[in-house]
């Protein structure tokens, strides 16, 4: 099969927005960099979106399939949807006080949140990319059975409570307990997908089976480190102020933030998928995570 695979592979291309992709890539990078202490904040969408194309380029060259060639009307969906989920975040942060932005003090707020709204759009379409990307990983395919998590009434009930519970423990003591963020919305919405028949983790994790998780998990690093990467020399950018385990910073962000990325993997999962759901899409395939089946 392996063999079969890479025959095929060297037979295929690499499709056109691949190499757009790059082009993108490497060129607003430059730019982003190049033009370090003048104002960058129209290039970071460009960036990102080459991010996108090109590693749902790469995607295909390895698997055949990705999730632009399959849907591309699905695909563009993502970034509609991936804004107000991210502004969700920016709305906890008004109370967490985690990050904050530098350079916008001459922007007017409708100018800020029209430029901000244009950059959250590539969040969940990169995470996804990089995330089906992962999941061709051979190291990833190859994991063995985890523990099993079953959605259970009596689990599913604990998820819910547990979520709401850390949920307003991070509302009431911030300074403490704010890591919850990136946690507590995957517990609470993971058991409403469960129960209205969406799309939801637990489908894999109940046989024991963690590929899809890890393969989020990977997907949302790769994302991270270029998220860091990128802002540091951007302007406006991003910085953090964090009450503890502020050490050891990779860019801005202290090793132990990076963290935070693997569980707000699963939350985007979850948010895609509930809002699926409730609009008449319970079985949309957004990202192929799923692995071959195991032996």
């Amino acid at each position: 099969m392996d063999y079969e695979l890479a025959a095929s592979r060297e037979r295929r291309s690499f499709p056109l927005h691949f190499w757009l992709g790059l082009a993108l890539t490497a060129g607003f990078w430059a730019l982003n960099w190049g033009l370090s202490g003048l104002r960058t904040h129209y290039l970071f969408f460009g960036l990102w979106l080459g991010f996108c194309l090109t590693v749902d380029g790469l995607t295909f060259w390895l698997r055949g399939s990705s999730m632009l060639t399959r849907n591309w009307r699905r695909f563009l969906s993502l970034f509609l949807l991936s804004a107000p989920v991210w502004w969700l975040f920016e709305f906890f942060n008004e109370r967490l006080q985690n990050w904050h932005y530098l350079g916008t003090e001459t922007l007017t707020a409708p100018v800020f949140r029209l430029w901000a709204t244009l950059n959250f759009t590539t969040v969940i379409p990169a995470v996804f990319c990089a995330a089906e990307l992962a999941a061709s990983f051979k190291w990833i395919q190859r994991l063995p059975r985890g523990p099993r998590i079953q959605p259970t009434r009596f689990t599913t009930l604990a998820f819910f409570f547990a979520g709401w519970v850390m949920l307003a423990l991070l509302w009431i003591w911030p300074r403490w307990f704010f890591p919850f963020v990136w946690i507590s919305v995957y517990f609470i919405l993971e058991p409403i997908n469960v129960w209205l028949g969406n799309r939801h983790l637990a489908q894999w994790t109940a046989r024991g089976d963690w590929r899809p998780v890890v393969s989020l998990w990977v997907g949302v690093l790769i994302c991270g480190f270029c998220w860091e990467l990128w802002n540091y020399y951007s302007y406006p950018k991003w910085i953090y102020t964090i009450s503890y385990a502020d050490w050891l910073r990779i860019f801005e962000m202290p090793l132990l933030g990076y963290g935070g990325y693997l569980p707000f993997a699963l939350e985007l999962y979850a948010m895609t998928h509930l809002i699926a759901g409730l609009l008449g899409k319970k079985d949309a395939h957004f990202v192929a995570i799923e692995p071959p089946p195991q032996a």
